[in-house]
């Protein structure tokens, strides 16, 4: 199982929102490239980035910084916010991340997830942000009317490496993650998934433990970390026992 620590960039900082909310902003760094290695020093096997600021703009912001985040560590770099187009996609493997996440693009369109899978397959990941089962687009500022395990199946017939499921309404709140419609999920599809999301204590991390076998591949963890609920190092203890 796969615990990645996120790094959220905000005007170059490393930030963390409370359920997606950018005025809901706690700065947790002013040097994310320091950050990537205290993780990956402490055992983090992929670091997940997210340009925030790309999430809302539709284009990279912070490929800079992502770049020189990709330099600094020895293993693969996640990234999402703002991904639209295939040349994002192009210059983003250019700057040596490993995996490119698609959000909103992969739902409203579906033909950009087809074509992306196949001219950069095992690099592409899409990301779920969903509440109560209904999908949220556009950085979460848009709540639709569709099903999330429906579009994790279409994502699956197109090819994505993985999948990573977000409960927005858990995300940033320490209150634990939704463990039946991250579990109802995973074993809709064969795609490993991700849980995002909430995950807070320990006891998470057993219970994510639990759902290994019906496909949750590992989880993103981002508040958790940053404010001491326990250690990368006690974490990953459990989730490889």
């Amino acid at each position: 199982m796969l615990l990645i620590p996120a790094i959220d960039l905000k005007n170059g900082h490393c930030v963390r929102l409370r359920q997606g909310n950018m005025d809901d902003v706690t700065v947790f760094s002013e040097d994310p490239v320091e950050m990537a290695r205290k993780w990956a020093d402490e055992g983090a096997e992929r670091i997940h980035v997210v340009d925030l600021d790309g999430a809302i703009k539709g284009q990279p912001v912070n490929l800079k910084v992502v770049e020189a985040i990709a330099s600094a560590v020895d293993v693969p770099v996640q990234i999402g916010g703002g991904i639209r187009d295939e040349e994002t996609v192009q210059r983003y493997l250019n700057a040596g991340v490993a995996y490119v996440i698609i959000g909103t693009k992969a739902i409203n369109t579906p033909h950009f997830l087809r074509d992306v899978c196949l001219e950069y397959p095992r690099h592409i990941i899409v990301s779920l942000d969903a509440k109560d089962g209904r999908l949220a687009l556009n950085g979460w500022a848009k709540l639709t009317h569709f099903d999330a395990i429906e579009a994790a199946q279409h994502c699956e017939r197109d090819g994505v490496e993985a999948l990573i499921y977000t409960d927005i309404g858990r995300d940033g709140m320490m209150a634990g993650f939704n463990v039946e419609s991250t579990r109802a999920l995973a074993q809709a599809v064969n795609t490993p998934v991700f849980a995002s999301g909430g995950v807070s204590t320990l006891d998470d991390i057993r219970k994510l433990k639990d759902l290994e076998g019906e496909g949750v591949a590992g989880a993103v963890i981002g508040r958790a970390l940053y404010e001491g609920g326990f250690t990368l190092a006690d974490a990953v203890k459990i989730a490889t026992a």
